[in-house]
């Protein structure tokens, strides 16, 4: 550890503590937070000491108020493409530019979807349960469709991926198609059946693997104009030939959104520095750790970076339309000319760090506890981006974890593009560990974030130690690597003023060790979370 210390690290470190984050009757934890000292928003914080000084609980709390007045103001939720986002976007560009950052908008179309109410399934006369029998399928088309449900070629595993699998529909009666998941796109298999005449679709799973057992999750890519749902391996088949409605209300259609873009000159505009967080919502709720979380931070650390001269420019992004497929990022890295992509050196990821049952996971770019999956890339330079969110957990005593670098967030398009890439992650839908309640606190069996993609995901559900530990650490991060990116990417820079924490990555005392996973039912790579969203395509 080089001679800097922060200016909060004795606070952080007692917060870092086993039981000291016991959640006693609420996963939901207040601790004292030191205010900013005054001046913060014109002095340089050129420091590690002097940024995480200034980057606090409070401050990030208070654009996260913002959004979520913006979402009760607007039918309860920011979802892209929805006046909710609009004003988001327009708060976050407001805020950088007054921060003294280069503040841009990028406009882009995508495919907009809502559902609209509780689906219905009916079969032979017998009901089906939603969503643990049935789900709509993303850009599913709207109405009530009642008829006969007729198999397509669901002996073979390219079930309704050719125009010649299906019989052209019958005038005399309403048909509904039914598909097996397998080889083509779900779209392409919903579209032949519209092109067939089909009145609706019904998807059931392959049953190739243990995953592909359940009810289907899926999407269509694109707005598709009829019912389309899917159930499980073992229902499908049993649908054949019988009688089925389907009802189901739905928007879907074309709208357009934003990203919002915000750059701060460094000495060289030949090594970039992005940082990233989605500013858009689910449509059923205000999504305030989802992820108003990590644009808060981002927009908190913008604000107390302005004054600073880096060595590298430093560029962050609020991504649009990341709840419909990462549609924001997507499109900002596919519309980079080629020069201007290999001028980025590194890409950070803050996607969800105020979870209420919290745990610290870091993006796992070395691979040392779960192998991303297969078909991913993880470019050269991603374990040494992990290794430096790892400095900082590690100078505070705090215990941390990896996370599947799966790509299934909107570090996505980057790492195609062979960009090194990182981020940290607080837990979504998946229930935490026996074994990280002693570490983080919390409660075992539940949800880190029980409101996840749901109403309930408020500002009076984010944890505010979490966002603290986070926001701190997100400072670091950026700070560090605006002025040298050496260790990432070879591209020398300037030594941060004061030093940083770097130490031997194969020195560490506070990161979760297999041995304490395999002893509290851990060890498992569900920590990720699906936010590649709509579901699988295939």
């Amino acid at each position: 550890m080089s001679l800097v210390q922060s200016a909060r690290r004795s606070r952080v470190a007692v917060i870092g503590t086993a039981g000291a984050l016991a959640l006693a009757g609420s996963v939901v934890v207040a601790l004292p937070a030191a205010a900013a000292p005054g001046g913060c928003e014109t002095r340089n914080n050129n420091t590690v000491a002097k940024l995480t000084e200034c980057v606090t609980v409070d401050g990030v709390t208070e654009h996260l108020t913002e959004l979520q007045r913006i979402a009760d103001a607007n039918g309860g939720n920011r979802a892209s493409g929805t006046p909710g986002y609009d004003a988001s976007a327009e708060y976050v560009q407001q805020r950088l530019r007054a921060a003294g950052w280069q503040v841009s908008s990028q406009q882009f179309e995508f495919p907009f979807y809502e559902l609209l109410g509780e689906p219905t399934l009916t079969v032979d006369g017998a009901g089906y349960d939603y969503p643990d029998q049935f789900r709509d399928m993303t850009y599913s088309g709207t109405g009530t469709v009642t008829g006969l449900v007729v198999p397509i070629d669901t002996a073979s595993a390219t079930s309704g991926c050719e125009a010649s699998d299906f019989a052209p529909a019958s005038d005399a009666e309403t048909q509904i198609a039914l598909v097996k998941r397998g080889t083509c796109t779900f779209g392409v298999k919903a579209g032949n059946a519209l092109a067939a005449g089909y009145d609706a679709v019904i998807v059931y799973n392959d049953g190739a693997s243990p995953d592909r057992v359940d009810v289907v999750a899926g999407t269509l890519g694109a707005p598709v104009d009829i019912p389309a749902v899917g159930t499980s391996f073992d229902l499908g088949p049993t649908f054949a030939g019988e009688i089925a409605t389907v009802s189901i209300e739905t928007i879907s259609e074309l709208r357009d959104t934003s990203n919002v873009l915000a750059e701060l000159p460094g000495r060289t505009s030949d090594n970039v520095v992005m940082a990233g967080a989605h500013l858009d919502s689910v449509a059923a709720g205000p999504g305030i750790n989802d992820n108003g979380s990590g644009s808060a931070a981002l927009i908190e650390v913008a604000e107390n970076l302005g004054k600073v001269k880096p060595t590298n420019t430093v560029r962050f992004a609020w991504w649009g339309a990341e709840e419909l497929g990462l549609q924001g990022s997507n499109y900002y890295v596919a519309n980079l000319p080629q020069a201007d992509k290999d001028r980025i050196g590194l890409y950070l990821n803050f996607d969800m760090v105020g979870s209420p049952n919290f745990a610290r996971f870091i993006y796992d770019g070395d691979q040392s506890t779960f192998p991303a999956p297969t078909g991913t890339p993880v470019p050269e330079g991603s374990a040494d981006i992990e290794y430096v969110l790892e400095d900082y957990y590690e100078a505070q005593g705090l215990w941390y974890e990896g996370t599947e670098f799966s790509g299934r967030s909107d570090y996505q398009a980057f790492i195609r593009a062979g960009i090194p890439s990182g981020g940290l992650f607080t837990g979504a839908e998946v229930a935490k560990k026996p074994y990280q309640v002693p570490l983080y606190g919390g409660t075992p069996g539940v949800a880190y974030d029980p409101n996840y993609h749901q109403a309930g995901d408020t500002i009076t559900n984010v944890n505010r130690t979490a966002l603290d530990q986070n926001s701190d650490a997100i400072a670091y991060s950026v700070l560090t690597l605006a002025y040298d990116t050496a260790r990432v990417n070879g591209v020398a820079g300037t030594p941060v003023p004061g030093g940083t924490f770097e130490e031997d990555p194969t020195d560490r005392q506070w990161r979760v060790t297999a041995q304490q996973m395999a002893g509290g039912g851990g060890l498992s790579p569900d920590h990720d979370h699906d936010h590649d969203h709509g579901g699988d395509a295939v």
